[in-house]
């Protein structure tokens, strides 16, 4: 799992997130090592992937991975 990319371990949050968040701090953790290793100092999220797009759903979801120690950003 150390050897994803940035863009893999994504995924891999869009998919925990719609198992009912299943293993998603396991997936922070491996974005994070992922942003480390390539230099990237916030994940990109598209709102359209989200299970709560809205302001609300991202101001908490921004919360949550802050406290894990990565910023996110959100695109259209």
């Amino acid at each position: 799992m150390s050897d994803l990319t940035v863009s893999a371990a994504i995924d891999a949050i869009y998919a925990s997130i719609k198992n009912d968040n299943e293993d998603l701090d396991a997936h922070i953790a491996a974005l994070k090592a992922a942003m480390a290793r390539e230099g990237v100092k916030e994940a990109t999220f598209q709102t359209a992937k989200l299970a709560q797009g809205n302001r609300q759903g991202r101001k908490l979801m921004q919360a949550y991975f802050r406290k894990k120690g990565v910023a996110v950003g959100f695109t259209d």
